[in-house]
């Protein structure tokens, strides 16, 4: 059995500070990390690893030093690992950034492709879907608890009030919330064995099967006119009053909002 992991290096977001001129991040001194969910998703796949003796293979699409985000998957349990980073690719959205990804993934042997929901950069949740869109597979997402058995994959796809169970036949991509396990430390004969030898595979544009037109800032529909931090609000009124007159407060707040018509105390 294969297993695939897409993961992101992305910047601490307890860290990110944005230009006030320009509204971009500020990347520079700022730590990065591999994103929760995604970590999440290379703990499952150890785990299925453990079980099954499948092998792991562990894939980024980014600059030059997410290989530090690759070592550590290796560290923790992967056996495989491939950047993808090329000039070429530089300024995708997400319908570009997956269909960059799908490309190598075709140059893959995959049974389970697991991605994490979505990146604290970014919020969007797209990729993961999209990647499976172009690769002609089903998906699955919000997962946050699966089995294998066989060709078979048994998840519970998480709600608000309870879980879709769900069973697929695999090949078959899955997104995972970092809710579903926790990550494991990096092993210290592991560590050292990534940081002494550069096992990192790295892959550009020729090594993938993408239409150049499709990939990168050009084959980007979308684009990002600016980002801002949320404003401060202006200071509140603080009420000293009982359960009731706190109700009718909240109440008449709301009817002056227009949040709603009518309600009763």
């Amino acid at each position: 059995m294969n297993i695939l992991v897409c993961i992101k290096q992305v910047p601490d977001t307890t860290e990110v500070k944005l230009d006030p001129k320009t509204g971009t991040l500020i990347r520079d001194g700022i730590p990065s990390i591999i994103n929760p969910d995604d970590k999440a998703g290379i703990e499952e796949a150890i785990s299925i690893k453990e079980q099954t003796g499948a092998t792991i293979t562990v894939l980024t699409m980014g600059p030059p030093q997410a290989k530090n985000a690759l070592k550590e998957a290796l560290a923790m349990g992967a056996d495989r690992a491939i950047l993808l980073t090329d000039r070429a690719f530089a300024g995708a959205d997400t319908l570009a950034t997956s269909k960059t990804i799908a490309g190598a993934i075709k140059n893959i042997e995959h049974d389970l492709i697991i991605a994490g929901r979505q990146a604290i950069d970014g919020d969007t949740a797209q990729v993961g879907p999209q990647i499976a869109n172009h690769l002609g597979i089903p998906s699955i997402t919000y997962v946050e608890k699966m089995k294998v058995e066989g060709d078979t994959i048994t998840v519970n796809r998480a709600f608000e009030d309870g879980y879709q169970v769900i069973k697929a036949k695999m090949p078959v991509l899955v997104t995972t919330l970092k809710e579903m396990n926790s990550p494991r430390y990096m092993k210290i004969s592991r560590i050292y064995d990534c940081m002494s030898e550069d096992k990192i595979e790295t892959w550009g544009l020729k090594d993938i099967e993408v239409n150049l037109e499709e990939i990168g800032l050009k084959g980007s529909p979308t684009k990002v006119k600016k980002s801002f931090t949320k404003g401060v609000k202006a200071k509140g009124t603080l009420h000293d009053v009982g359960e009731k007159e706190a109700a009718l407060l909240m109440i008449n707040s709301l009817k002056e909002k227009f949040i709603i018509a009518e309600a009763k105390a």
